[in-house]
């Protein structure tokens, strides 16, 4: 029989000003629960949440929490105010019966001393000293409302150990898939005030997501009803992208493959042929960069090249360096030693600088028109603003409303707007995904995908950096950054280990020893003869397959030839598909092979 539920809502309702934000919600947690929440930006998951905190009276429905239950809340903006130190706030928050050493123990984890003033916080520090608050006295429910936002790699790795050894019960709302991923395992969907369940992980989310919604738009053919505008952007915002996820993941395969290619160790010539390349194929160019901060060298003898089309992740954990070595490479800050060259035409646009550009009180049209008629320019052609804005999941009747009164996630999606209707070959995105919900995130990464240009991100997001990155330069530690071909993962597989995590404070005689080495997976002491044949062979079949589909581009780029030949066309465009797919399983065949060799003579 299962145990009854620690915290109940039942048929809650709230109203912000003149709309409804919860109009029958319910939400049980019941012993040792992990609980995705999740919902578009707006819909009142957290007005849902501080609710269930009990910080927040609904105008009707129950909440009950048994009585005896511990229960405590991350808000999205942590107070810290009437606390001289961090370690005042978080002790502040123990019971009499709480361990104050498990308190520093996890400050330690989060990288704080607990000596740092309030006052003087920055945002990640808040939310590192609001999260060790929250979990200290080990309650049996804990609502987290955006804990990852602010946070970095390794912080973020960490927090997932700790949250996944908890004995007490988890409601979640993040942005980071990842995230929920691995440490839900039943999901609550807010969705125009109702909420539904799926007693499966976030994993398995958004396919059955997709259900529900088709299984509504039947509903609603049938009964001839109109479906509500609500459904319509969240379907078209999920269901239509969803279509299209094959082709944007082949062609993100090919473009890692073609990064993979330039940065091997044994990759001299392909170094020298990317800079004998046309000028508008190579964007930035950067030969042995130092850069130092006072006594801390941030960027050590560093080069690299990034060409057209390249979609570059700067990782590492916070103060490693790469907002600094991001505006090393696009020319906004003078390395100490070393050359950093733009190519020819370069045309920048950055996220951050549009933001400033808001003005509250303009409407949504005039902002991405700037005031000039009913027409948007995107790449140099002109677009109707109520189309362009579909495209960016507004609706028409949204067109003559303030960008003041949009949500966080609705001015995010403005911003992509206006970033990629600007003309620009260059793309630069300092911690895109911050404050974004699921959705936006989903838009954002298929408008990389369609992006003629270059991009480079800092991102502490691992999801949106394998699903939106050719490579990765990775902070290795002392300045010294290293290139890796592929996503997130990617990196992970070549490296052996991601970001490193900070982790609780050990005896410092451990502390002190050094770190043993990952145990690699066996491997066999010599290659095959098939493998061996395989490796020596391969790279003559992938030159081949290269000229046969360079060959079959020249045909199908003739704008004539459907019309003369439509037989013709259909032949050489499914050619073309089994190439393109035989070329991708050769050089993931190659790759592998050479990765066996290279451990094997390591």
């Amino acid at each position: 029989m299962a145990a009854p539920p620690l915290l109940l809502l039942d048929a809650i309702r709230f109203t912000l000003g003149n709309a409804p934000i919860l109009s029958g919600a319910a939400l049980s947690v019941s012993p040792g629960e992990r609980l995705a929440l999740v919902g578009r930006n707006g819909s009142g998951k957290s007005t849902l949440l501080r609710i269930a905190a009990g910080e927040l009276e609904p105008e009707g429905g129950t909440r009950f929490l048994q009585p005896g239950a511990t229960l405590r809340y991350l808000p999205q903006e942590p107070d810290l105010s009437g606390h001289a130190t961090v370690e005042d706030y978080v002790m502040s928050g123990l019971g009499p019966a709480d361990d104050p050493h498990r308190a520093r123990a996890l400050l330690e984890g989060l990288g704080l001393t607990g000596n740092e003033g309030t006052a003087r916080l920055s945002g990640g520090e808040a939310r590192r000293a609001a999260l060790a608050r929250a979990l200290a006295p080990q309650p049996d429910i804990l609502l987290l409302d955006e804990p990852t936002n602010h946070l970095d790699l390794p912080a973020i790795e960490w927090l997932e150990a700790e949250l996944a050894s908890l004995r007490g019960a988890l409601v979640l709302i993040s942005h980071d898939r990842r995230f929920l991923s691995r440490l839900s395992r039943a999901t609550l969907w807010l969705d125009r005030g109702v909420t539904r369940r799926l007693d499966r992980g976030f994993g398995e989310f958004e396919a059955w997501r997709e259900e529900q919604l088709e299984l509504e738009e039947q509903a609603a053919h049938k009964l001839g009803r109109q479906i509500a505008r609500e459904e319509h952007w969240l379907r078209h915002g999920v269901s239509a992208r969803r279509k299209r996820n094959m082709r944007r993941v082949g062609e993100l395969h090919a473009l890692r493959q073609a990064r993979r290619d330039r940065i091997r160790p044994t990759g001299t010539v392909q170094m020298q042929a990317a800079e004998a390349a046309s000028s508008g194929q190579l964007v930035i160019t950067a030969e042995g960069v130092t850069k130092s901060w006072g006594e801390r060298r941030v960027v050590r003898d560093f080069s690299t090249r990034i060409l057209k089309g390249d979609r570059i992740g700067i990782v590492g954990a916070n103060g490693a360096g790469k907002t600094t070595l991001l505006n090393i490479l696009i020319g906004q800050l003078a390395p100490d030693a070393g050359t950093v060259k733009l190519g020819s035409n370069i045309a920048m646009a950055t996220l951050d600088q549009l933001r400033a550009a808001l003005d509250p009180d303009r409407t949504l049209a005039d902002t991405l028109t700037e005031g000039r008629g009913d027409q948007v320019w995107v790449g140099g052609k002109p677009r109707h603003v109520i189309g362009y804005m579909q495209d960016f999941l507004f609706i028409p009747d949204q067109a003559r409303t303030p960008v003041g009164k949009l949500s966080g996630g609705e001015r995010g999606r403005l911003l992509l707007a206006r970033a990629l209707a600007a003309p620009s070959n260059l793309l630069v995105l300092d911690e895109p995904t911050n404050d974004l919900d699921l959705e936006t995130l989903d838009l954002l990464e298929e408008l990389l995908a369609d992006y003629a240009g270059t991009v480079l991100l800092v991102s502490h997001d691992r999801d949106f950096l394998d699903r939106v990155c050719t490579g990765i330069l990775m902070a290795e530690g002392d300045g010294r950054w290293q290139d890796y071909a592929g996503g997130y993962t990617d990196m992970l597989t070549q490296r052996g280990e991601g970001v490193t995590a900070r982790v609780v404070a050990r005896p410092a005689r451990e502390a002190t020893a050094p770190r043993p080495a990952a145990a690699p997976a066996t491997p066999a002491r010599k290659m095959s003869f098939k493998d061996q044949h395989a490796l020596a062979t391969l790279p003559a079949t992938m030159e081949k397959l290269q000229k046969e589909i360079g060959v079959l581009r020249n045909w199908l780029a003739d704008p004539g030839l459907y019309a003369r030949d439509p037989k013709g066309f259909t032949q050489r465009t499914e050619a073309l598909a089994e190439r393109e797919a035989a070329l991708a399983a050769a050089e993931e065949e190659w790759l592998r092979l050479e990765m066996l060799r290279e451990s094997l003579e390591a």
